[in-house]
């Protein structure tokens, strides 16, 4: 079992304000919104019959999902979608089952849905980003004039004040929460090009629905499909990674200097010790570095997944299905981390 959903691992690592986006019921609630929004626009640009999208919402809106279904259409077809139609239309007459999801293809609904979910997990993201560098701004408020030991190729050096201690730690997060619009642009698309990305079902009205399914969805509209072009994903997954490793950079400081031998840090909590009472062990400050190195092991597999051969790709497809939302859950993880630590420490003046 993963550890961000495990029953108590996921109280260290797990984050329930971004699992949430990442259900199986919010991915159909997407793409059930997906499905409604796209009938609209057809039906608006006279591509299927009037009326045939308000019976579409109205079945969408009583839709209950046979998940034991979907498992084994999924396992048979390599992609949800089919099996999801196909329980959907058993509550449409035969001519709006055949309007239903007209001129698009399963990775349009699959795609699209993971951008608007993904651009609400960015969103919660980015706030507690500007959460994580204002509780840095107020530390060094308190304890920035406080001198302490520099170090270098983990030796002693000399003296620096706390200042620079934490501007080490927030410089990166800065340049990543500068970046956050990009990326959120990058991924915030709708993706809808129909089986060979043209939309060729729908003549030349495709470019007008498009437009209209964009604008439904509150998504930007590329100039063409992007079912091969994973780009953006690949950048999403570089930026979380350097977030998580800003963050572990300072989760490793943060260890270092509250060993007893070095007493440089003090933690006002902590994790205990089973055997060691007399311990405060600096579980925050671990955590982050450990999430740091998950993420970053994760990031090459994304690059991995650029090489879509052709039009599409299942395999490179799935493998972005298995890396990205563990990183998005890691990262969460990791800003939710840093507040807390971040909120616990106390820098101790050398003599």
């Amino acid at each position: 079992m993963p550890v961000f959903d495990h029953p108590f691992l996921s109280g260290l690592l797990g984050d329930d304000a971004v699992a949430k986006q990442l259900t199986a019921e919010a991915d159909i609630a997407a793409m059930l919104q997906f499905e409604v929004a796209l009938a609209g626009a057809e039906e608006a640009e006279g591509v299927i019959a009037a009326g045939s999208a308000e019976r579409i919402g109205a079945a969408a809106d009583a839709f209950s999902a046979d998940l034991a279904a979907l498992n084994e259409a999924t396992a048979r077809d390599g992609v949800v979608v089919p099996g999801l139609l196909a329980q959907l239309r058993k509550g449409l007459d035969a001519e709006t089952a055949q309007a239903l999801h007209f001129g698009a293809t399963s990775q349009d609904v699959v795609d699209t849905s993971f951008a608007m979910r993904t651009v609400a997990i960015l969103d919660e993201i980015g706030g507690r980003l500007a959460g994580v560098i204002a509780r840095l701004d107020r530390l060094e408020a308190r304890d920035g004039n406080k001198t302490v030991m520099a170090h270098t190729r983990m030796q002693a050096a000399m003296p620096v004040t706390v200042s620079r201690k934490i501007a080490s730690w927030r410089g990166p997060l800065m340049r990543q929460a500068e970046r956050l619009g990009d990326v959120r642009r990058a991924i915030g698309i709708l993706h809808f090009g129909g089986p060979v990305g043209t939309l060729g079902a729908l003549g030349g009205k495709g470019p007008a629905v498009a437009q209209r399914l964009a604008e439904a969805l509150g998504l930007d509209l590329p100039e063409g499909a992007r079912h091969a072009e994973r780009d953006a994903q690949a950048a999403l997954a570089a930026w979380l990674s350097a977030i998580t490793g800003s963050l572990g950079k300072a989760g490793a400081d943060i260890a270092l200097a509250s060993q007893q031998e070095m007493d440089e840090i003090e933690l006002s909590r902590g994790g205990g010790s089973s055997a060691m009472p007399h311990k405060v062990n600096p579980v925050g400050a671990e955590i982050l570095v450990t999430l740091a190195r998950f993420n970053a092991t994760l990031v090459s597999g994304m690059h991995q997944a650029l090489v879509h051969e052709n039009e599409r790709s299942g395999a490179a497809w799935t493998l972005e299905w298995m890396i990205l939302p563990q990183m998005l859950l890691a990262t969460a993880a990791a800003t939710r981390t840093a507040d807390g630590l971040f909120q616990s420490i106390a820098f101790v003046a050398i003599d």
